[in-house]
């Protein structure tokens, strides 16, 4: 057998795959497992999306399509940009690709040279950084702590950028912490990037789950300049039910789109043709399960949070945004007797039969990553089993 390439020789596997695999290993041996690992809605795709995914393959929507994706997806890309964050993008600045992890992968690919850094702050989404290395990219960390509200500042963005950094990611509201970056927040750190002249990736693919009295704020929406040099990608995947359609979008600059646009005609042809049209009505059809969604997810929040947070050793910041719980456990797992929190996390799925997600795959080891993506009944009884694994095993 060949060697491998180097490229793929120092990548980190998915965590959250790796431990949903082992998850559904123990679920098909007749185990009763709970997983709270999900990264998406415990939602089927609205009706009016599958039935318009359905007429377009009986009206023989069934062939190629554009690269970059449909024009008509591209002009409700637009109209949805211009009615929910007050933006105008053109065609020529809007890509269409297989999700949006595959829309992020693009960009690094057409943007990154051989050593070019790109600043990630930590916590992060697990592929960041695999995806900036596979393009020869350096991964450059920030650590946001709990005290911060788990949000870099503008003065940790400034020290960390070099002669060498191209952009920074920006994930709001966040996977895994769940936080949101404020207007004025977004403001220091546009500022910043205007200064040093970089690129802003926007990763915004929770934008329409944020709860409470907080709201989700485009960077790209601060300024002429902020808007010209941030990269906004979205997609249907969260927001209305849709991870296993696979589309996404980026809206940005025209070169790199073209650019974008040009390597996914090498790579996948493009979006597949019936999930495009099931993204079109997404857009342009009535948005009332997005938010019976987002109000099932608050509601959801609302109650399991306190019960997380009385469980001895759990320290938790409330969620603004998402669908995910990222409390530090390191307590928790050195009263329980165990040397590391990926070590708590495998009892807990191995011995109270409950998925979660080590938070060593986000650049936070002393952490956890719950998602409530599940049922009320589900959590609730999740929840009761990792207290009462907790109490059992806790030394005093």
């Amino acid at each position: 057998m060949s060697k491998l390439a180097k490229r793929v020789q120092t990548l980190t596997p998915s965590t959250t795959l790796a431990i949903t695999a082992k998850a559904n290993e123990l679920k098909a041996q007749g185990v009763d497992i709970i997983g709270l690992g999900a990264g998406e809605p415990d939602y089927n795709t609205p009706d009016h999306i599958l039935q318009a995914a359905y007429q377009s393959m009986l009206d023989g929507k069934t062939k190629y399509t554009p690269s970059g994706g449909l024009p008509a997806l591209k002009k409700a890309i637009i109209q949805k940009l211009a009615r929910d964050q007050e933006l105008s993008y053109a065609p020529n600045e809007i890509m269409v690709g297989v999700g949006a992890k595959h829309v992020l992968y693009t960009l690094f690919q057409v943007l990154l040279d051989e050593g070019d850094e790109v600043i990630i702050p930590i916590p992060y989404w697990v592929s960041y950084p695999e995806q900036v290395k596979l393009a020869g990219g350096v991964p450059v960390y920030i650590e946001a702590t709990a005290s911060q509200d788990y949000k870099i500042s503008a003065q940790q963005l400034r020290e960390a950028i070099t002669d060498r950094t191209k952009a920074v990611m920006i994930n709001t509201p966040s996977n895994p912490t769940g936080m949101i970056y404020s207007k004025e927040e977004l403001q220091e750190l546009a500022e910043v990037c205007r200064e040093k002249e970089i690129l802003i990736v926007s990763d915004e693919i929770y934008e329409k789950l944020v709860y409470g009295e907080d709201e989700h704020v485009s960077i790209a929406t601060l300024s002429d300049d902020a808007k010209n040099r941030t990269i906004i990608v979205n997609g249907v995947s969260k927001s209305h039910s849709m991870t296993g359609w696979r589309i996404g979008y980026a809206a940005g600059d025209s070169s790199l789109i073209k650019a974008m646009t040009d390597l996914a005609s090498h790579s996948t042809s493009n979006p597949t043709t019936t999930s495009q049209y099931a993204a079109i009505e997404a857009y342009n059809g009535p948005q009332d399960a997005v938010e019976e969604m987002r109000q099932a997810f608050e509601g959801r929040l609302e109650k399991i949070y306190p019960k997380l947070e009385a469980i001895p050793g759990f320290n938790i910041i409330r969620p603004q945004g998402a669908f995910y719980l990222l409390p530090d456990v390191s307590e928790a797992a050195e009263k329980t007797g165990f040397a590391s929190v990926d070590e708590f996390a495998e009892a807990i799925l191995t011995e109270a039969n409950v998925a979660v997600i080590p938070g060593s795959g986000f650049g936070a080891p002393s952490t956890i990553r719950l998602s409530y993506a599940t049922s009320m009944e589900a959590l609730d009884e999740a929840v009761e089993r990792i207290g009462k694994f907790v109490a059992e095993r806790w030394q005093k």
